[in-house]
């Protein structure tokens, strides 16, 4: 193990770093989005109840939950390179495990493994992509998760095509995840090297996220809560609230990600132009506009709009928030594992808060609510200032380092 960390060169190693950690983003994101198209296919094999399918979907996020905290551990010891590799492999061939359980405690257990490794290479791969975007000296961490979204909706096309041709699950995700495992091995060759002093002490092995990463991740956990009872609702609420046709409901998430998509890969020219914080509030009064279009819609074509909108202004958010992560106290893995943590559980009880909340209401007083945490992301914008560039040039992007800086830079926290 090299004493120091290896600096890259002032202009061909970034890019290419930028280029491989963008394809490492589109693989997890394909995972992602190969599984979620099986899911009907895995309850019909097990004939699950609803409620025992949502019992099984809630052990991914436990698995994140509990695994983010240990991906620190695996970056010290084998290195940035190595562990994002190791992760996203172990991650890609976790995809197979969910179609094989034969009956409901071993999908359980087959979907925490599943969230586990997910996690974990999420962390990995985030940190990676903060350390490159501090060497390329610009915003680019909203285009990474571009292309996580990216991938994901790639993958979920061939996934719906595989249920159209009734094709079984288990073959489809076993070919999916090895396709996936090839490609991972080229694509993070071309990761920086990032390693640790040999005289650096290692990261606790289990250890609660710094405070300051907590109040990142409450903006985080806006924009997720605002994004999952999109994602989740939308179609519910255009066919019982605006009387969308079942076509125009079901076609309403396909949108909204796209929109998202779109939003992730376009933002960093907007963080470079206007910085992570007045980025944050532009989006945040774009989101609140849309949840009031939403919530004031009598017909489908205010609500899709609304929708839209919505998933333009929280796109960038969660992007900023693991960059502002990374910038923060001795050990960026453990704060964005933090962040993470935060952020991925408001997905897990948006849903479930939504639910709950128009079962005692209405679906409008619920979309209220997550107008209302729209509008809190103007409010707290300001906790991701740590997002922007300690110096500026006149276009608000970040001053590279200098080769001697980086290299001399203690990576032991990455």
């Amino acid at each position: 193990m090299s004493t120091t960390a290896q600096p890259l060169e002032p202009l061909t190693a970034p890019r290419r770093a930028r280029a491989s950690i963008a394809l490492v983003f589109g693989v997890h994101g394909a995972v992602s989005g190969s599984f979620v198209t099986r899911i009907p296919w895995i309850q019909d094999r097990l004939d699950l109840s609803p409620g025992q399918l949502g019992l099984a979907l809630v052990m991914p996020a436990i698995g994140s939950s509990l695994a983010m905290p240990l991906a620190g551990r695996f970056v010290h010891r084998y290195g940035g390179r190595a562990a994002v590799r190791g992760l996203v492999s172990l991650w890609c061939l976790a995809l197979a495990l969910p179609a094989l359980a034969p009956s409901l405690p071993v999908l359980c257990a087959a979907l925490l493994a599943y969230g586990a490794t997910a996690g974990m290479a999420d962390v990995a791969m985030n940190a990676q992509g903060v350390e490159i975007e501090q060497r390329l000296g610009r915003s680019i961490m909203s285009g990474l998760h571009g292309m996580w979204s990216a991938g994901g909706l790639l993958a979920s096309g061939f996934g719906i095509l595989a249920a159209h041709l009734d094709l079984d699950a288990r073959l489809q995700l076993a070919v999916t995840a090895l396709v996936l495992l090839a490609l991972a091995q080229p694509i993070c060759r071309g990761l920086p090297d990032l390693r640790a002093p040999e005289e650096a002490e290692a990261p606790p092995r289990f250890a609660l996220p710094p405070r300051s990463s907590l109040v990142i991740g409450l903006v985080g956990f806006c924009a997720v809560f605002a994004e999952g009872a999109s994602m989740d609702w939308s179609g519910v609420y255009l066919r019982d609230v605006t009387g969308a046709s079942a076509a125009v409901a079901a076609a309403s998430y396909t949108a909204f990600s796209l929109t998202m998509a779109a939003s992730r890969l376009a933002g960093d020219a907007v963080i470079r132009r206007l910085g992570a914080v007045r980025t944050t509030r532009l989006g945040g009064a774009v989101a609140t506009a849309g949840g009031l279009l939403v919530v004031a819609a009598d017909s489908p074509a205010l609500a899709i709009p609304g929708f839209a909108l919505i998933g333009v202004g929280i796109a960038v958010t969660v992007p900023l928030a693991f960059a502002a992560a990374g910038r923060i106290g001795s050990n960026p893995s453990q704060s964005i594992a933090g962040v993470a943590t935060v952020t991925y559980t408001s997905g897990l009880v948006a849903p479930a808060i939504i639910g709950a909340l128009a079962q005692a209401t209405s679906l409008t007083v619920s979309f209220g609510l997550v107008t209302a945490l729209a509008f809190a992301l103007l409010l707290s914008a300001g906790a991701l200032r740590r997002a922007e560039p300690n110096s500026t040039d006149a276009a608000g992007n970040v001053t590279a380092m200098s080769p001697e800086s980086t290299s001399n830079k203690d990576l032991s926290a990455i």
